[in-house]
């Protein structure tokens, strides 16, 4: 058996939904109906993930990013296509198949089909998912439509997969809470889901909270203030590097946090809470949209300059 095959194997056994028929077909066949959220992301190694990451891991966080967009727009998932490269070693192959296994059990998602490709042996390692959703009654809420006076809420904490990253790099040490956040994303479904109807705009918090914020902003075509001494930070990472201003500015541009976000009016709060509370997740107003342009930050009142990087964007 082929390399191809085998692992074309090991995704039959994966791939159960009648939807995917038995991954024998050219296509999937999915009955659908109402609004559809479709988002496709990639993961390149060396860009996305580090060379010395877990194929489990690296599946993990394929399913988890696409899923995060879903979360975003209140979509509950309903199948994925997959594409994946392969550059030469079986058992990494065979590891990320059980990731993946694990991930789409753990999530719910459906594989559907896609497609395997053979790389040079060279090549960076090139994945891709497609995550199809069904999209909330009310509808899925749009990056844009933030108004002036609404509040800009964030679930979780931010910043604890930036110093995940370092420590898997091994240029920073820490605990193993904080490493996990990088490897193994988990993407807020069932509280987007609670959200959506709440929300004026609404986005997945993953090249940083600030670079977020301010792009979320500028398709509403509003400000946006930002205040640093509101952003949720974990007892792990203040433990590892303290609440200062500067871990908190680091914090918020890191980035790969995989947090909502959403505008939504004052009134609203009584009801982002209680959703929050319900899905056992902390929420945290973090800064006020405002007539005008761009975003500004501030420390209890105390206007600060824009660090020169917001957060993760491609060169180029």
């Amino acid at each position: 058996m082929t390399r191809e095959a085998d692992f074309i194997a090991r995704l039959r056994a994966i791939a159960t939904h009648p939807a995917a028929r038995g991954l024998a077909d050219d296509a999937a066949v999915l009955p659908l109906s109402g609004e559809i959220v479709l988002t496709h992301d990639m993961l390149v190694e060396g860009v996305h993930f580090l060379p010395t990451d877990p194929p489990g891991d690296v599946a993990w966080k394929l399913v988890a990013v696409n899923l995060s967009d879903l979360a975003a727009k209140g979509a509950a998932p309903i199948g994925a296509l997959m594409g994946y490269g392969f550059t030469g070693d079986p058992g990494w192959d065979a590891a990320f198949a059980e990731g993946l296994a694990q991930a789409l059990t753990t999530f719910g998602l459906p594989l559907l089909g896609g497609d395997t490709v053979a790389m040079p042996a060279t090549a960076p390692r090139t994945l891709g998912l497609t995550a199809i959703g069904q999209a909330p009654a009310s509808g899925a809420p749009s990056r844009a439509g933030a108004q002036p006076g609404d509040r800009l809420w964030m679930t979780g904490s931010v910043g604890d997969a930036g110093i995940g990253l370092a420590i898997a790099r091994g240029v920073a040490n820490g605990p193993a809470a904080l490493l996990e956040r990088y490897r193994r994303p988990v993407p807020r479904l069932g509280l987007g889901a609670a959200l959506a109807p709440l929300a004026h705009a609404m986005a997945d918090m993953s090249d940083g909270l600030l670079i977020d914020a301010a792009r979320m902003a500028a398709a509403s075509g509003v400000a946006i203030e930002i205040a640093l001494e509101a952003i949720p930070l974990s007892p792990a990472l203040r433990a590892t590097a303290g609440d200062g201003r500067e871990t908190r500015i680091a914090a918020a541009s890191a980035g790969d946090d995989y947090e909502l976000l959403l505008a939504a009016p004052i009134e609203a709060e009584e009801a982002i809470r209680a959703a929050a509370e319900q899905a056992g997740l902390p929420i945290s107003p973090v800064g006020i949209f405002i007539a005008g342009a761009g975003i500004r930050l501030n420390d209890r009142g105390e206007p600060l300059p824009l660090p020169t990087r917001l957060g993760f964007e491609h060169d180029g």
